[in-house]
């Protein structure tokens, strides 16, 4: 049976060296991020390179909804997700007074909101199959404040905390 993986952000920096690194083991990749084309790219070399299967699918987890239509999109194409890697998320610099906050709301989004999203729609399936992993991508930013960069270091914070908190909940931890 061949495990499938979705990774979010995969069109770039870590998402796309996970991607890699979960094709050359032999796992079918769903790949999430903005930019189509390079989705695209990726998923034909990925697929011609080691023979496995590749979704696209070009969502911007900025947008509210995105989480939802991933996941009906999932379910329409009878794809269970056996591993959740939350990576794509985004940061930016600045005095908090200055800083521009539709930036920064776009930023809680992805790094917070989408992320506990599709944590939540994805993880009763692994726990119904008893299998299933997530990857939750945060950051050394989770462990300090960080001063010009508050908004993007507290989303890592909570990715941390989130994630710590959940993997010790009894029925996430009784599943492989």
């Amino acid at each position: 049976m061949a495990v499938t993986a979705l990774i979010t952000g995969a069109s770039s920096g870590i998402g796309y060296e996970l991607a890699q690194l979960m094709a050359a083991d032999g796992l079918n990749l769903v790949l999430v991020a903005r930019r189509a084309e390079k989705l695209k790219a990726l998923a034909q070399q990925l697929e011609r390179e080691h023979h496995i299967q590749v979704r696209v699918l070009p969502k911007d987890l900025a947008q509210p909804q995105a989480p939802a239509a991933l996941f009906a999109e999932l379910q329409a194409a009878g794809c269970e997700i056996d591993i959740l890697v939350n990576n794509a998320g985004f940061g930016g610099y600045g005095l908090l007074v200055e800083t521009d906050w539709a930036h920064e709301a776009q930023m809680l989004q992805v790094n917070i909101v989408a992320l506990t999203h599709l944590t939540k729609l994805l993880l009763p399936g692994m726990v119904a199959r008893q299998q299933g992993y997530i990857l939750n991508v945060a950051s050394t930013a989770a462990f300090l404040p960080g001063p010009l960069m508050a908004v993007y270091y507290a989303t890592k914070a909570y990715v941390l905390s989130f994630s710590e908190a959940i993997a010790n909940e009894p029925e996430t931890t009784a599943s492989g």
